[in-house]
């Protein structure tokens, strides 16, 4: 998967690419608005996203923008730029942009908004469902087995809770990630309500739930699924 990191601060853009490139993704960098569009132009049958910044030489954020998006609009672009800009947060929005982020940003939560939109754009790649020792999940009819054989059909929620750590199995997923991930920003999400939904896993998938052995709750962190 890649991106195109446009940022002419170069330390910047060299952690951006160095930390992307550690989650899998191949980044391509321009420091310049020209050397953008070039490299967008080339490469945009391959990109999956567009880190963008506003103030840049030659050609401005919101200009390689809207050029981004007459060459192919069906790639995300999450803007970056200065926090005290905060006209600048509007004006992207305005314009379409799939996400703003304002400097300084916290490095983990940017590289969350770029794996969320991207996983977003490409749903074909979804899992569709998941069976393991004590259960089976159809991630299409939200119908589950749960340890006992038994057919249940879970909340649209439930089910974006299960897709989202078996996706990643074995790795913590933070509370942040899984409340950006499956509620919208004016929605009242808590740990408490994730904390619930991981009982009633172990309720559904786990022979003895006080002795789990799929799913983990991370003091302060966040919740794990061991296949």
């Amino acid at each position: 998967m890649s991106i195109l990191i446009v940022e002419d601060e170069a330390n910047l853009a060299n952690t951006l690419q160095l930390n992307l490139e550690l989650e899998g993704y191949t980044c391509l960098v321009a420091s310049k608005g020209s050397e953008a569009l070039r490299l967008f132009n080339t490469n945009h049958t391959v990109l999956q996203l567009v880190l963008l910044d506003v103030m840049l030489p030659e050609i401005n954020g919101f200009d390689l923008f809207e050029r981004f998006k007459e060459i192919n609009p069906s790639i995300p672009i999450l803007f970056l730029t200065a926090k005290n800009q905060s006209g600048d947060k509007i004006a992207g929005l305005k314009l379409g942009a799939e996400d703003y982020i304002t400097k300084p940003f916290d490095l983990e939560e940017l590289l969350w908004r770029v794996k969320n939109n991207i996983h977003r754009r490409n749903p074909t790649n979804e899992l569709k469902h998941y069976k393991f020792s004590h259960g089976f999940i159809d991630f299409n009819t939200f119908d589950i087995k749960n340890h006992k054989d038994e057919t249940l059909t879970l909340s649209k929620r439930e089910i974006g809770l299960l897709k989202l750590l078996m996706t990643q199995p074995n790795k913590v997923v933070s509370r942040d990630e899984i409340i950006e991930t499956l509620w919208s920003a004016s929605e009242n999400a808590s740990a408490r309500t994730i904390d619930n939904y991981i009982l009633n896993f172990r309720k559904y998938f786990e022979p003895d739930n006080k002795n789990p052995q799929h799913f983990f709750s991370v003091r302060g962190v966040g919740y794990k699924f061991v296949p």
